[in-house]
């Protein structure tokens, strides 16, 4: 049972660092794109950037998920192991993950709309008349088609093997 709960963890793991992964290759091309549509709406490119938007793997769009993922690994060690502690820090950091996930998802299908109330908080006219739809779909076209079922799959794995996990503990 120690060895599904591990394979489990180490799958969530390779989940969590496909993304950036592909943020790293490809990010610079959404940027690009990204770039070129402020620009075709006639908004400085650097403003994103001055805020904080991007595109790329830099940053907590790396340092996360590549923290979790070393937690799921150091678990599925333990559990591999028949560590004592697997079990209890399984049920804590795998409901955790699940958690997180369950934002990430969120945070994914409300991007335009949570991007826009970022910018009006911002108070700069610049930002206020972004059509953020349209940029956050140049950006989206940055990344090759593959990407977008790349995710979907990583929140089924995510999802599904963290669900087995703690029913197999359960």
């Amino acid at each position: 049972m120690n060895t599904v709960v591990a394979v489990m963890q180490l799958l969530v793991a390779a989940a969590f660092v496909s993304i950036p992964l592909v943020r790293h290759r490809f990010g610079p091309t959404a940027t690009a794109t990204a770039h070129a549509e402020l620009a075709r709406q006639g908004v400085r490119p650097g403003v994103l950037a001055e805020n904080g938007m991007r595109f790329d793997a830099g940053g907590h769009e790396t340092a996360v998920p590549v923290a979790v993922a070393a937690v799921m690994t150091g678990l599925a060690a333990l559990n591999l192991a028949g560590s004592g502690w697997a079990a209890p820090l399984t049920w804590v950091f795998q409901a955790i993950v699940l958690l997180g996930n369950g934002v990430i998802l969120y945070s994914n299908l409300t991007a335009a709309k949570s991007v826009r109330a970022a910018f009006l908080r911002k108070g700069d006219p610049e930002l206020a008349r972004v059509d953020v739809p349209a940029l956050l779909k140049a950006a989206e076209d940055g990344f090759p088609a593959w990407t977008w079922v790349l995710q979907n799959v990583r929140h089924v794995v995510v999802f599904g093997a963290s669900l087995v996990a703690l029913a197999v503990l359960a």
